[in-house]
């Protein structure tokens, strides 16, 4: 008895445990290996020919070798269309327009209802559209919106450099107004405003600030008014040469180039008035 149970095999022993197959990859495979796996792939393919088909399967290859073979004159309805004066591949019809392959046979063999593919495709066909629609939609709407930002940007660029032309504009006839001892203004926004560093100096101009804005006043109103300014009495300096006002000139004709394009609204006869007036005087 003892003897046989040390006969007996250790299953957990390390003999069964630590086995390690070499599977390193590039090794040269063994002849019986590579000659098992050859019979095993021919027996595959033997049970796969001689498998026996379904019934639908035979159903479905007799009606495929029926259709692809033509009727012949042994078939009644096609030996009474040759006596009516049909021939073999002859187009249908009295001009000979007609189809000349024979109607595709469909034959339904799911158990979905009648229609239901065809559903099904054209649901799938309008959520594709759909989704196409969707995502032209997206693309059309980040282009627009980068288009305005890029407006944006070029619109704030021309008002800054607008700004910057009739603050110039703005000390030139502040500095004219001066050599003619005039020490207020017609109009607050002919002359540049002055800036305070105190905080209830800054807290009243924020107050002038919001009344300024509450006026639309815009840089092109500015630009009228300077221009109005130029007209009443300082105009005539243009032929003598001052170089206060040969500044002012590229921002009225700046203006004028950006009210034309619509950027602003400027009447019309304002601004024949000023071009009559600058070309008699510049």
């Amino acid at each position: 008895m003892k003897l046989n149970m040390a006969e007996e095999e250790d299953y957990m022993s390390d003999s069964f445990i630590n086995v390690q197959e070499d599977i390193r990859p590039g090794l040269p495979m063994l002849r019986q290996i590579r000659e098992a796996r050859r019979k095993e792939e021919k027996q595959q393919e033997a049970n796969l020919k001689n498998r026996q088909k379904s019934l639908k399967e035979e159903e479905q290859e007799r009606r495929d070798i029926g259709l692809k073979n033509a009727l012949g004159c042994e078939n009644k309805g096609f030996a009474l269309l040759q006596k009516m004066g049909y021939k073999s591949g002859q187009a249908l019809g009295k001009s000979g327009g007609g189809i000349v392959e024979p109607i595709p046979l469909n034959i339904k063999t799911g158990k979905s209802g009648i229609g239901h593919e065809a559903s099904l495709k054209r649901k799938a066909e309008e959520k594709l559209e759909s989704y196409r629609k969707k995502i032209h939609m997206k693309n059309q709407a980040e282009e627009e919106a980068a288009e305005q930002f890029r407006m944006r940007l070029k619109n704030k660029q021309d008002e800054m450099k607008l700004e910057g032309d009739l603050r110039r504009s703005q000390r030139a006839c502040q500095q004219l107004d001066a050599q003619k001892n005039i020490q207020v203004p017609r109009e607050a926004w002919y002359w540049l405003r002055l800036e305070e560093e105190t905080e209830e100096d800054e807290e009243e101009k924020e107050q002038d600030e919001d009344e300024y804005k509450s006026e639309d006043l815009s840089v092109c109103f500015g630009t009228i008014s300077f221009i109005g300014c130029l007209s009443l009495g300082n105009i005539n300096t243009l032929s003598c040469g001052n170089p206060l006002l040969w500044g002012a000139v590229p921002f009225i004709a700046r203006c004028l180039a950006a009210s034309l394009a619509s950027a602003h609204q400027i009447p019309v006869a304002l601004l024949l008035m000023t071009t009559k007036t600058l070309s008699k005087h510049y």
